[in-house]
């Protein structure tokens, strides 16, 4: 029946969940009780003049001279698309060079014009829906040989949203065969090899169905959608690689009376061990994504949903439906070798020889290993940050071609504006005063004001015609800067802007006000996150493990593995090295602050995933002898096998990342591989029971308090 009711649910929430990609979206990085969000919610209500969402240029061909797009045949053809865009269901206007004649959308060399989309707010239909609808009336149009350039950020964000669909495809056709090849190695077997994948396999698809339902709530952004590939996948392979590695050791063991256990039996006792590691180990990886909740930003937000529900179908598979099938298989999980699998005396053995050596000279270790973390983590001391735009796309992608020809091609369009907004002044004087002295800020061309225009302190012309300044009791000063939005240059200007002396009630925003409130924000929540995390591992720890100690050093040990991945994405995401690895990637000098925590974030829990693995067999066997040494040296020999295979597994499940087109995704699989592997051996392996021969006894030691805290509320087997 548990097998029956699995499949059921695996069906009805993979047809469910599949339909989750078009409600996703691609923004969410702002934090929408900022400032910049007000001033955006203010443009909108009283100005009616929400951003163009799409940018479309028409360039006549060369044949025809400067000045053509005033000929007859381009305006016809700018007039008709704009006409043609405006009427797209979803669009609330398309402003043209052909319809208004301003300079700033005609082009330098005057072979091209400009088409400004804006769309509704209010529309029913989702902001990807409308792109896909312009999209598709530009290519309706009869346009000869008038070259077509299709940018803005609606674009960008439907460009970002289709590669991240594709590239999930293409990672999960590499990642699915490829670690069915790594299990035949490590089980040995097809039967055995098989029953991992199907796990990781139910959690994608039921953690889909979740984030499906998730987006009635709330929005959920289309980059979360890889961790529910990575953690479903990696984590659903790594729970039941323990299970039935564990239920073939109970298979094999012969009991008191001399006969082999019974299935049944090794069934209970599978659960009763592995299974009690599996749910501490998916409950503590659970909590930790759940830091991501404290930010204000979607997009953060959005990985917790995906990694939680990833993390609850992976441990449900491995604890409900795995023993199951277990149970029916029996010893029929041995079936169709093609190989010995790990956990063979050979294996042991080797095991046995690295972990008496470390034994023997466990400062050496702890020293070398703690050396090599410390050294790939220095470039992480120079890190930049910033937040994804265009540039996260690869430099072939239409839209990005786009940006670039608006860049080059309409100089007068003055780059992405900030908005600012104020209590209409009674004295005309201060606002010209204000303006002025924004006009006099570094890095910024022009001030647009109901005073006027202002460059470097100076009136320079009245305001433009058709440009709305003041609505209601609400007055609206735009600025240019020549700083790229999404970038520390920017946040240093939004920062000059807002020193600069304005009235009661100002508040700043566009682009740069947005990204600059968004990094302030992640800054003052981070604290609260980083509390939450050290907190609630150190107490899991504590109720699992009995010790003071161990929890501080697992702590501090994944902090420094951390550390080291991420000096690693540095020096290849910011520094510009072995891009050959990574792929084709646009190097902007700094790395995405969102996707840097949530790199971290899901590091650190991975990695407290297979300490999790190895406390339990360390305590399980001094729990048994009394003796630290003997069960360190014996729980290493038991759990390293494993724990390596499960690392190699999970990280070719991230490294397959590395395929996508998408930067922050590449930076995701590569940060998050390094970790895990560096979690694997160096922490793992080598770290931990060196750090535990060193501690000797004081790694059980706990106060008498803590003590009676344990025995009432720890975790056990018992």
């Amino acid at each position: 029946m548990i097998l029956v009711g699995s499949a059921l649910v695996i069906i009805v929430t993979a047809i469910v969940g599949l339909s989750v990609f078009p409600r996703l979206g691609s923004e969410g990085f702002n934090d929408p009780a900022s400032d910049s969000e007000q001033v955006a919610q203010i443009l909108e209500e009283q100005f009616g003049s929400p951003e163009s969402n799409m940018v479309i240029a028409l360039i006549g061909p060369e044949s025809e001279g400067p000045d053509s797009v005033d000929s007859g045949a381009l305006t016809r053809t700018g007039s008709e698309l704009a006409e043609a865009v405006a009427s797209v269901p979803g669009v609330l206007r398309a402003t043209s060079y052909w319809g208004t004649g301003a300079e700033n959308l005609r082009s330098a060399d005057g072979r091209g014009g400009l088409i400004l989309v804006t769309f509704d707010p209010s529309a029913a239909a989702s902001s990807r829906q409308i792109a896909d609808a312009v999209e598709r009336t530009v290519d309706e149009q009869s346009l000869g040989s008038t070259e077509v350039y299709i940018g803005g950020g609606a674009a960008i964000a439907k460009a970002i949203n289709t590669r991240i669909s594709a590239d999930l495809a293409r990672a999960e056709a590499i990642a699915i065969p490829v670690t069915f090849v790594l299990l035949l190695f490590v089980f040995g077997g097809i039967i055995a090899a098989g029953m991992p994948l199907l796990v990781g396999v139910g959690s994608i698809v039921g953690s889909l169905f979740v984030l499906f339902l998730v987006t009635y709530v709330t929005d959920i952004s289309v980059f979360s959608i890889n961790v529910v590939t990575g953690l479903g996948l990696g984590l659903g392979i790594d729970y039941s690689l323990l299970v039935v590695s564990r239920f073939r050791e109970e298979l094999a063991t012969v009991t008191s009376t001399g006969e082999p256990r019974s299935v049944e039996d090794a069934v209970i006792r599978t659960v009763a061990s592995a299974g009690r590691t599996v749910v501490f180990s998916g409950l503590t990886v659970a909590v930790t994504l759940a830091a991501m909740f404290f930010f204000p930003q979607y997009f953060l937000r959005s990985f917790a949903y995906a990694g939680i529900a990833a993390v609850m179908f992976a441990v449900l598979g491995a604890i409900i439906t795995l023993p199951a099938a277990l149970g029916m298989l029996g010893p029929r999980v041995n079936a169709l070798r093609v190989r010995r699998g790990i956990g063979g005396s050979k294996e042991g053995t080797r095991w046995a020889t690295i972990a008496a050596a470390i034994m023997r000279r466990p400062w050496p270790v702890a020293l070398g290993s703690g050396l090599l973390l410390l050294i790939l983590a220095w470039p992480a001391l120079n890190v930049q940050f910033s937040q994804v735009d265009e540039r996260a796309l690869p430099r072939t992608d239409p839209s990005v071609i786009a940006t670039e020809v608006f860049k080059s091609d309409f100089p007068r369009l003055g780059g992405v504006p900030i908005e600012i907004t104020m209590p209409r002044p009674t004295d005309n004087q201060s606002l010209a005063d204000y303006a002025a002295a924004l006009s006099e800020v570094a890095t910024i061309t022009r001030v647009v004001s109901s005073s006027g225009v202002f460059t470097d302190g100076a009136l320079v012309s009245q305001t433009p015609p058709g440009v709305v300044t003041s609505a209601a009791a609400t007055e609206r000063v735009t600025v240019f800067s020549t700083e790229r939005a999404r970038s520390p240059e920017g946040e240093r200007v939004i920062a000059d802007i807002r020193a600069t002396g304005a009235p009661a009630g100002t508040q700043v925003g566009g682009l740069s006000a947005e990204y600059t409130d968004s990094q302030q924000g992640i800054a003052r929540m981070l604290p609260w996150a980083l509390a939450w995390v050290f907190v609630s591992v150190l107490i899991l720890l504590f109720l699992f493990t009995g010790s003071v100690l161990l929890p501080i050093k697992a702590v501090i040990l994944n902090v420094m593995s951390l550390a080291a991945a991420m000096g690693v994405l540095v020096w290849v995401f910011q520094e510009g090295h072995l891009s050959w690895l990574v792929g084709d990637f646009v190097n902007t000098g700094s790395l995405d602050t969102s996707t840097i925590i949530v790199t971290a974030i899901v590091a650190f829990g991975l990695s407290m995933d297979y300490e999790v693995f190895l406390l339990s067999r360390i305590k399980e066997e001094y729990d048994r002898t009394g003796d630290n040494t003997a069960a360190v040296t014996k729980g290493l020999q038991r759990s390293a096998g494993i724990i390596t295979a499960a690392a190699l597994l999970l990280a070719v499940v991230f490294a397959t990342f590395l395929t996508c087109s998408v930067t922050s995704i590449k930076m995701i699989g590569l940060g998050v591989t390094v970790a895990i592997l560096l979690d694997a051996t160096v922490v793992r392996v080598l770290l931990v029971p060196a750090f535990m021969r060193i501690a000797g006894r004081a790694n059980w030691w706990a106060p008498a308090p803590l003590r009676r805290v344990h025995e009432r509320f720890g975790i056990s087997d018992h």
